[in-house]
């Protein structure tokens, strides 16, 4: 059940991880349109908020993607010396911090959707069950302050989903390390 689980997240945030490769264009050709718009036409009001945007969806969904990979930063003096055992145990400890500091992130980003989308309480779980159950209903929606004054709840809801990812990659990750650390060879038969 636990490779399934792994097999599972980890092909889900390959294949979401390689579409979101593509928003660096997509932020890129906004900036492009920004710059061209601004020099030969009139200024557009949307286009920096629109890649601050792209950039955060790039960041967000892209990092469970950058997990998997190994392609975060992280000292290397001791590490690249270690045997897969130790890089495994030291791995475990450590994944166990960053799935701490992702639940505290997603539940921010869960108390920021809600305001978005027009609670003023303090606790958002139930808000969001009161969704499903339709004991709740969505408010005034939350507005960017800028001159364009985009909806903010679509960004906000793209922050839930990638901690989410982010968070499912970490256990993940935990489980093919303690895999590795009672020396299964499953965990790369899965990549």
């Amino acid at each position: 059940m636990i490779q399934a689980f792994v097999r599972f997240v980890d092909g889900m945030n390959r294949r979401i991880g390689r579409v979101a490769m593509w928003g660096l264009f997509v932020m890129m050709g906004i900036l492009l349109w920004s710059s061209i718009s601004k020099t030969f036409f009139t200024p557009t009001l949307w286009t920096l908020e629109m890649a601050q945007f792209t950039m955060v969806a790039y960041y967000v969904i892209g990092g469970p993607y950058a997990i998997q990979m190994g392609s975060h930063v992280r000292m290397d003096l001791f590490y690249g010396n270690w045997s897969v055992r130790r890089k495994a145990a030291i791995d475990a400890v450590t994944v166990l911090f960053l799935m701490f500091y992702l639940g505290v992130l997603l539940y921010g980003a869960l108390g920021s959707l809600s305001y978005s989308l027009g609670y003023w309480g303090l606790d958002p779980l139930p808000f969001f069950a009161g969704l499903v159950t339709g004991a709740e209903e969505i408010g005034r929606l939350e507005r960017s302050p800028t001159a364009w004054r985009p909806y903010l709840w679509p960004v906000k809801t793209i922050m839930v989903v990638g901690f989410t990812l982010m968070l499912l990659q970490s256990m993940a990750e935990l489980f093919k390390d303690i895999a590795r650390l009672r020396g299964q060879d499953w965990v790369e038969a899965g990549q």
